[in-house]
C-alpha cells in the first residue's frame, strides 16, 4: 500500500484533466473576444467608407446600395450576420442636443405657457431633434449600424451570456455643399 501511495507515475495526466477544461474555455473566450474585435474593425472601416460615399451629391439617393456593401463587408467576417442601418440627420453640429427651451420658472422642463424653439419642424419639443434619413446638401448626418452575429465559440453559454454577440459603429459626416438650402427654426409656444 506504501508503495502505492508514494507512486507518482500518472499525475501529469490527473493533473492535465483539471487543467485542460479551464485553459480550453479560456482560449475559446479569447477566440470571442478577439473575433468581435476584428468583426468590429471591419464595421468601422466599412461605415467611415461608406460614409463618405453618402456626404457627396447623390449619395441620399444610393443609400440602399451603400448600406448593402456594409451589410455584404460584414458578412465576409460574421457570417449569419443581422445587420440595420440606420440615418438622422441635423441642420448643423451645434444642434445635436435637446431643443432649446426659454424655462420661465427655472425648472428645466418645458411647461405649458413656456415656449421652445422647433429645430426639426415638427411642432412637439424633442430631446433628440433629428430628423430621419441623410439629409440635404450641409445637413450633419448621423450614421448608425448595428450588427448581431452567433458568436463563434459556444462558451458563452456556460456563462448565462447571450449566444449572439452585438456591435455597433456610429459616425458623424457632414454632406457636400452641393445645393443651397434654408431652413429657419420656429419658436412654438405651448398653450
Amino acid at each position: 500500500m506504501r508503495r502505492l501511495v508514494r507512486d507518482a507515475r500518472g499525475a501529469t495526466l490527473l493533473e492535465f484533466a483539471f487543467v485542460a477544461p479551464v485553459m480550453v474555455a479560456m482560449l475559446m473566450m479569447l477566440g470571442d473576444l478577439l473575433y468581435r474585435a476584428y468583426a468590429q474593425v471591419i464595421l468601422d472601416g466599412a461605415i467611415q467608407k461608406a460614409g463618405r460615399d453618402s456626404a457627396i451629391q447623390g449619395g441620399g439617393d444610393e443609400a440602399g446600395k451603400i448600406d448593402a456593401a456594409v451589410t455584404s463587408a460584414v458578412r465576409e467576417v460574421a457570417r449569419g450576420a443581422t445587420v440595420t442601418a440606420q440615418r438622422s440627420n441635423y441642420n448643423s453640429f451645434s444642434i445635436m442636443k435637446p431643443e432649446v427651451i426659454d424655462d420661465k420658472n427655472g425648472n428645466g422642463k418645458l411647461d405649458s405657457k413656456e415656449c421652445f424653439y422647433d429645430v426639426n419642424g415638427n411642432k412637439a419639443w424633442d430631446a433628440d431633434p433629428a430628423r430621419q434619413g441623410q439629409g440635404a446638401a450641409n445637413d450633419v448626418t448621423q450614421y448608425t449600424v448595428t450588427v448581431t452575429y452567433p458568436r463563434p465559440f459556444p462558451v458563452s453559454g456556460f456563462f448565462g451570456a447571450s449566444p449572439n454577440q452585438q456591435i455597433t459603429a456610429t459616425t458623424l459626416l457632414k454632406n457636400q455643399p452641393y445645393a443651397r438650402q434654408i431652413r429657419t427654426v420656429e419658436k412654438v409656444c405651448l398653450p
